[in-house]
């Protein structure tokens, strides 16, 4: 648990390069600046394919050749990447059925990336061989710190080639058309397959009325699931082939946070270690950013993660693109290291001069000096990260809460006919993750596969879909004495989106205590209301009305027909509790109700810190590293509770004294403990 991710000295700090964009005669005089920078690794090689392979037959390394060796002559560690997320215009020309199908199904030409359809052999043929030659033509390169095989995987392809791979994916899955039938409830419209090839994918010419409306549920279900399974192969393919020439190299790709096409939680288990692209808008809270870090260490099985690509200021994509304010880099940076990442990397070094992303933000502005604010501001972090060294490297959480997320639940509820199309699993987990980060109470994001022993309380938001496991695994933990919580919308399906008989809900019925009856879809302007703890929260988007069977109502509807029906219970069961909240609310309602659950399981905060600062604990077997983030534009006061020695500001301070953070500061204090003797 406590290893690093590549052989580093330090947090790694760098980013993206692309000196095959410009004259080889300013190479020198990035590098100069890149130094100036404190930046030590880059990441090479992103979009190169056609340059390195100009014809089918014909491969060029000699300009990679000479970047390979600019970086290794200047101390630079680099993680290499196979440049597989664009294929070359001959490619395309010559072998068309390369190309994807949108799910209109309008086959695509030449252009843009992640164009590739994934379940092309000429795709999978030659990205492999590519992966290889760079593997056995750079394995002697001593700097090379990662594999970055091809770059932010995504999209959908519903072409021929596909249609007939889902059908070689579902054989393996259901292994009968009578199962097959049974799964996916082919008598409802009279859908019945008799030969898998009558089967057809699931997209605006068949199942679906919109992109997230389709008639078949579980159809469209499994597509999602073919489809991020097809990517992935396509990301192990290329893994193995690296693998072969580099085997003690780690590999990883950079994925995308919260991105729903593709199971990331299946994706983890295949890569060496977690990186993703952190590119949240000004808008976005702090809570909603540590989010998406937790949710990609979850993702890793909790170990330290790279945070690959984060702008130094403005992105080029979003509807406005506003500057990052002063300070905000440096404090976004330090947020993604307090939540396990043992980097911060940048998109990008130096800002190209054409096309869509010739106005994202750089380390090297166009202005081509260090004479500008962002490249003051990406050298001072970079020096402080010197400063810090190895200290950090390969701590993780040790948060004893987690909220389940899981993408097949996200797929399956979001393509739900009801019971309102305002349901959106990602927002309602954001909910109560929001009210635990407000109170600076650690949280992993797990998957349900993972091992809920470690945690007092676990917390699993619409879990609409119980695969098979599941159920026992939640109730083997409540049994045991840990604290359970879910929602309306949970229980309702099985792993093929095939109602439980029984009544709602389903497999989670005995855990709970309760019998849900019905659910009341209410429109945005509507509201019930219910009292919790003296105080009374709305009730809204939905309402179920349940009966007890066994559990205690914690608080009533006021209004309606169901008025003094409950809304919130808690079951006991074995030696644990679980709870139940049948309608979505308010902030204040979350943070109370989480607030006297973590009292009550004795789960503690990671600091006790004025508001606007989170508080995020790293832990190893003798440091605990304290991270303070002051997310506001005040100076805040911090009454200290233990020793602790601040890590930038190389101070040390005393129980009982006050550490002052500056608006957008961070402080890093490492607690040691004392060796037993």
């Amino acid at each position: 648990m406590w290893e690093k991710i590549w052989n580093q000295e330090k947090i790694a700090y760098g980013g993206d390069y692309n000196p095959e964009q410009w004259p080889e005669e300013t190479w020198e005089e990035d590098m100069r600046l890149l130094k100036l920078a404190h930046i030590d690794t880059l990441t090479l090689n992103v979009f190169s394919w056609a340059a390195l392979q100009p014809s089918e037959e014909e491969y060029s390394f000699e300009k990679l050749d000479k970047i390979m060796k600019l970086a290794k002559d200047h101390g630079m560690k680099v993680c290499l990447a196979t440049s597989t997320g664009a294929h070359p215009a001959w490619m395309a020309r010559k072998y068309p059925e390369i190309l994807r199908t949108d799910i209109h199904g309008i086959k695509r030409k030449f252009g843009a990336r992640h164009n590739s359809c994934p379940n092309s052999l000429v795709y999978r043929k030659y990205s492999v061989k590519l992966a290889e030659k760079l593997a056995e033509r750079y394995q002697d390169f001593d700097n090379i710190a990662a594999w970055h095989i091809s770059n932010e995987y995504g999209g959908e392809c519903y072409c021929e080639n596909c249609e007939k791979a889902f059908r070689i994916w579902l054989k393996n899955r259901y292994h009968t058309l009578e199962e097959l039938n049974r799964a996916w409830n082919t008598s409802f419209w009279g859908h019945t397959f008799y030969d898998w090839e009558e089967i057809v994918l699931p997209d605006l010419r068949s199942e679906h009325m919109s992109e997230e409306e389709t008639a078949a549920q579980g159809i469209s279900l499994d597509y999602r699931r073919f489809n991020s399974d097809s990517i992935l192969e396509c990301f192990r393919l290329e893994y193995e082939a690296v693998k072969k020439y580099t085997p003690e190299i780690p590999v990883t790709t950079n994925l995308m946070g919260a991105y729903k096409p593709l199971d990331y939680q299946k994706w983890g288990k295949y890569m060496d270690f977690v990186s993703w692209d952190n590119y949240p808008s000004n808008e976005d809270s702090a809570s909603q950013i540590a989010f998406h870090h937790d949710l990609m260490r979850g993702v890793g099985d909790g170990r330290p993660f790279v945070l690959m690509e984060q702008t130094p200021s403005q992105q080029n994509w979003q509807p406005f693109n506003a500057l990052k304010r002063p300070g905000v880099m440096r404090l976004w940076s330090y947020q993604a290291v307090a939540h396990g990442s043992d980097a911060v990397m940048f998109f990008q070094m130096k800002r190209s001069v054409g096309s869509c992303e010739k106005y994202h933000g750089a380390v090297i502005d166009h202005a081509g000096h260090e004479h500008t604010r962002v490249f003051r501001e990406v050298a001072e972090l970079g020096a402080e990260l010197e400063q810090i060294g190895r200290e950090i490297l390969g701590s993780v959480s040790a948060a004893e809460t987690a909220i389940m997320f899981d993408w097949e639940n996200w797929w399956a509820i979001e393509y739900s006919a009801g019971p309102s199309v305002s349901l959106k699993y990602k927002d309602e987990v954001l909910k109560y993750y929001e009210a635990l980060h407000s109170q600076n109470i650690p949280v992993d994001v797990i998957g349900e596969g993972d091992d809920l022993s470690r945690y007092k309380l676990v917390i699993a938001p619409i879990l609409y879909m119980t695969k098979p496991g599941v159920d026992e695994r939640i109730r083997a933990f409540v049994s045991q004495g840990g604290t359970f919580v879910t929602t309306y919308f949970s229980g309702y399906v099985d792993e093929n989106d095939l109602v439980v008989i029984g009544g709602y809900p389903g497999r989670l019925r005995d855990i709970l205590g309760i019998w849900v009856e019905e659910i009341d879809a209410l429109p945005e302007h509507k509201k019930n209301e219910f009292i919790y703890g003296g105080q009374t929260f709305e009730a809204g988007l939905v309402c179920d009305i349940m009966h007890l069977e066994g559990a205690e109502a914690l608080a009533e509807y006021q209004e309606d027909f169901y008025a003094k029906t409950p809304v919130v219970t808690r079951n006991c069961f074995g030696t644990g509790s679980a709870y139940y909240v049948g309608t979505r609310s308010e902030k204040g309602f979350y943070q109370k109700l989480l607030a006297d659950i973590c009292s009550q399981s004795q789960i503690m905060p990671a600091a006790k810190v004025p508001e606007g600062i989170e508080a995020v604990k790293r832990v190893r077997e003798r440091e605990t590293y304290l991270f303070l983030l002051n997310h506001t534009e005040e100076e805040k006061e911090i009454l200290l509770s233990e020793h602790g020695t601040d890590l930038i500001a190389q101070k040390t301070y005393q129980p009982g004294e006050n550490l002052t953070l500056p608006p957008k500061g961070t402080a890093i204090l490492r607690h040691r403990k004392s060796v037993e003797k």
